[in-house]
């Protein structure tokens, strides 16, 4: 509602001062020319933060922040056994295009604020469920035929984004397939080096700009415009609705806020009007997988939709990238998670998709969903080479054997075509370096908590849920993340593997050392030596938040004791296998 009125100051000022950061927090916090007008509308904002900011701490709103009996009667709903887990459909019309304007007597957009139903025992299908409520009553209430997904910590960063989008959406030669048009996944506030890698320039910009040139990129969750028609079947044809007032096509003729209209947003709005019908499955965002944004564009794509990928110079949208390196980590096991879910579903890539889409998208979807068991082959190279080099045994092959070459190609090749295509992209060699300093970590960490967290919740040992990445700014977190320092702080396990390959890559490297320089056995202990070296390096930051520092941030010491034991442990199983 606070919102709402705002907007109605704000919109006249952006239109007037053709604004392109259309976020008021964005726009105040840049450096530009302030007028009389600009100062009034900052005084309205700050006016309207303290506002909400105090409704938040007490935990409910006040008389004196309600001004008439719609608003009074709308939060009187908020009472005794309402709450966040458990309460009723709330939808409530907040502005409605018909009658609500602005201060320069402009029309003002409609806007419908919507809460699903919550049950303790009904399921809830994470973001996936939320998005269909929001599809189904969308289609109740205005039905228009093209739709934004976004989340919530993005926001417009230029005004013209939806011009972009209709050439596309009127372009005859692929109207009739198009189901949606993908933006890349920007966030501002990265510090100089992207610490992190949370650019994920191969997901968000190289492999999308690859798929664009087959059937079109995959839908990553957030500034997406769907046509409203992909989500209730194929092109060819739709799924029957079992209401319909659901059609996609259907011409709306009443207005938003008639008793009937309202009354049926609630009704498929409920926890149970999914219940024996279609919705996660055929129609609608699909249901299966954690990683909903994944499954539901590659299921779209196998129905027979293409997308189109666009990549403006001034970035559509923005957003806030986590900066904290254990929500940076979580965020890649619940992703690991849900691939992993796709991967072996009955509509595998490799089976299924192959089948419908050809086999270079059916590939291109397989890379992305058995992504996680990526992590086997990085924890063995991460551990088992470091650990009988400690016993000088030799895993690799001597550098006067033909072998060590092929070694030698596919280490530079790959490193070679990473490294070229991030400078293409115009990316630093800095970033490039932690980009890919962050797949080894990711890899190590993330990626093999989650394949193990997904396999014991398929034999019934564990479940998982959706946790939502934290992106709340700490001052303290902020001034480190903006040093590219790592943020640790917390105890967390997924740090312990990272840990313990730290100190063992350590050990091993200055044993190494010592056994090649000593003479012993130098061709074949080289290349695990340097192996060892390069893990050495790259856990710089590791090593730092151990010993060198004395921040909030620094490594939890039960941590290192934890991976120290098990460290140990594997040096002394190790050195026994080996002497027997």
């Amino acid at each position: 509602m606070e919102a709402a009125k705002f907007a109605s100051y704000w919109l006249p000022f952006c239109r007037e001062n053709n604004i392109m950061d259309r976020s008021p927090d964005v726009y105040f916090s840049s450096a530009h020319s302030w007028s009389s007008k600009a100062h009034k509308i900052k005084e309205i904002y700050e006016n309207m933060k303290v506002r909400v900011g105090n409704v938040v701490n007490r935990g409910e709103v006040s008389e004196i922040y309600i001004n008439n009996d719609q608003e009074r009667e709308a939060f009187d709903k908020w009472r005794g056994a309402f709450t966040p887990q458990d309460h009723p459909t709330v939808i409530q019309v907040l502005l409605d295009n018909s009658t609500d304007k602005d201060i320069t007597g402009h029309c003002l957009p409609n806007l419908i604020y919507v809460s699903r139903q919550k049950s303790k025992t009904s399921p809830h299908h994470f973001k996936a469920g939320a998005l269909n409520v929001l599809l189904r009553v969308s289609t109740i209430m205005t039905n228009a035929p093209i739709f934004l997904t976004q989340d919530c910590d993005m926001y417009s960063n230029d005004p013209q984004t939806p011009l972009r989008v209709l050439c596309y959406i009127c372009d005859p030669a692929i109207e009739r397939t198009l189901g949606f048009v993908q933006f890349p996944q920007r966030s501002r506030g990265i510090n100089r080096d992207d610490t992190y890698g949370c650019e994920y320039k191969h997901l968000g910009e190289i492999h999308p700009m690859g798929f664009d040139g087959l059937r079109g990129p995959d839908y990553c969750g957030t500034g997406t415009f769907f046509l409203r028609q992909a989500l209730f079947g194929d092109p060819s044809t739709s799924v029957k609705s079992e209401i319909l007032e659901l059609s996609p096509d259907r011409i709306k003729n009443k207005p938003i806020k008639s008793p009937d209209i309202l009354a049926l947003a609630h009704h498929v709005a409920s926890c149970n009007y999914e219940n024996q019908n279609k919705w996660g499955y055929k129609m609608g965002f699909r249901y299966g997988s954690l990683v909903e944004d994944f499954y539901t564009g590659y299921r779209l794509q196998c129905d027979g939709w293409r997308s189109i990928f666009c990549n403006p110079k001034r970035a559509a949208f923005l957003g806030n990238a986590p900066i904290n390196f254990v929500d940076v980590l979580s965020q890649c096991k619940r992703w690991a998670i849900g691939l992993l879910e796709t991967a072996s579903s009955k509509y595998s890539p490799i089976t299924f998709g192959t089948k419908s889409m050809g086999l270079l998208m059916g590939l291109g979807y397989s890379y992305y969903a058995f992504w996680p068991i990526l992590s086997i082959p990085v924890t063995v190279y991460a551990f088992l080479p470091q650990l009988v080099l400690v016993s000088g045994v030799s895993v690799f092959p001597e550098i006067t054997e033909p072998w060590f070459l092929l070694y030698l190609f596919l280490v530079l090749g790959a490193y070679g075509q990473d490294f070229l295509e991030y400078v293409l992209e115009g990316a630093t060699f800095r970033k490039w370096w932690n980009a890919q300093r962050m797949w080894m970590i990711r890899s190590l960490s993330s990626f093999s908590f989650g394949t193990a967290e997904y396999f014991l919740k398929s034999i019934g040992l564990s479940t998982c849920g959706f946790n939502v990445t934290n992106k709340v700014v700490d001052d303290e977190q902020n001034k480190r993340y903006s040093q590219g320092i790592f943020e640790f702080g917390v105890p967390s396990p997924l740090f312990v593997p990272l840990t313990m390959a730290a100190i063992i890559n350590l050990f091993s490297f200055i044993w190494g050392t010592i056994l090649v320089f000593g003479g012993s056995n130098e061709e074949g202990l080289l290349l695990q030596m340097l192996l060892a070296g390069c893990i050495f390096v790259n856990f710089f930051p590791i090593y730092e938040a151990i010993a060198l520092r004395n921040d909030k941030g620094k490594l939890p010491t039960k941590i290192t004791i934890i991976a120290t034991l098990l460290a140990g442990a594997l040096y002394t199983a190790t050195s026994f296998i080996f002497k027997r």
